[in-house]
């Protein structure tokens, strides 16, 4: 697999948040975000093995995993890694971008799924037959950049009854929305869905890499 990094930090975002977490963030995307904070993710990397991304993650030992991008299901045989990883006792977080299908990803691993608002450019490359995989323990994250963002995706949540689904994750883009006024929006509508900041911004900075 080519892999872009392999880094442990603090889990930043998703129901996780705070807990120590190694990441095996592999190279490639298919999409373009107006507010991509992973470019660098797109291209190069290096070419390791599975035993090869094992043995570095084992020799960390943090039990929590999390398979991110760039977009990590465009290489197949990762799927073969969130299994043995699940198997040798890991927690596993995937995170995927919402445009490939998740239905063959390991049932015990926790799905991590963006929903692309319109504000993101890539709304019209959204698989929608993922919502019907996900599991109670699975996570749909929208990051908005804007009001109408938001509106927009609390009719989503509405018309496809996603907090029954799994947990919903509202996030504020970094430097385009301000959590307070993310906050008030969710308190006002009541609406059934988590904050979600990018914590190891706020830790590390909003630039550095590797967190």
């Amino acid at each position: 697999m080519k892999i872009c990094e392999i880094f442990t930090s603090i889990q930043g975002e998703s129901s996780y948040v705070g807990m120590p977490c190694t990441f095996v963030r592999l190279t490639g995307c298919n999409l373009s975000c107006v507010y991509c904070d992973t470019e660098y993710a797109k291209k190069g990397g290096m070419d390791l093995t599975e035993d090869e991304i094992i043995q570095e993650v084992s020799l960390v030992g943090v039990h929590l995993i999390e398979i991110t991008g760039g977009e990590p299901l465009l290489q197949s045989d990762v799927l073969h890694l969130i299994e043995r990883l699940l198997n040798e006792g890991y927690d596993v977080i995937v995170e995927t971008n919402g445009s490939l299908p998740i239905g063959q990803i390991d049932r015990r691993a926790t799905v991590l799924l963006d929903i692309k608002t319109p504000g993101s450019g890539m709304w019209e490359e959204m698989d929608l037959t993922n919502l019907e995989y996900l599991k109670l323990n699975d996570e749909v994250k929208f990051v908005v950049v804007d009001r109408s963002d938001y509106d927009w995706a609390k009719k989503f949540i509405e018309k496809y009854h996603l907090d029954a689904r799994c947990r919903v994750l509202m996030s504020p883009a970094f430097g385009k929305v301000e959590p307070s006024e993310l906050s008030r929006w969710m308190i006002e509508d009541r609406m059934p869905a988590r904050l979600n900041l990018q914590m190891h911004k706020y830790i590390f900075g909003p630039d550095k890499e590797g967190v």
